[in-house]
């Protein structure tokens, strides 16, 4: 699969990201080799595999939820460029 120029640059924009004039052809060439492999994938008779998750089995891994002592309001805001009403204030994003 071939992707155009426009299509990385769009892709970069939807990710808020800011790609150097000179990484544009690297990156074409990375998301091609992505899309390629991905292509392979859906080459494959895989009518006979269940639908899973996660290649392995997992069990529940998540700690016991233990109160501990954490930060105050005031410390975790201290450091804060703006804060309204005891939280963090940052810009609208649009």
């Amino acid at each position: 699969m071939t992707i155009t120029r426009e299509e990385v640059l769009h892709v970069a924009r939807l990710a808020r990201l800011e790609i150097p004039e000179g990484e544009i052809d690297r990156l074409r060439g990375e998301l091609e080799a992505i899309l390629d492999a991905v292509g392979k994938v859906a080459e494959l008779d895989l009518a006979d595999v269940p639908p899973t998750s996660h290649p392995l089995d997992l069990v529940n891994v998540w700690a016991e939820d233990e109160p501990r002592p954490s930060l105050s309001a005031e410390d975790a805001l201290k450091n804060a460029p703006d804060t309204a009403e005891g939280a963090f204030r940052v810009p609208a994003v649009g």
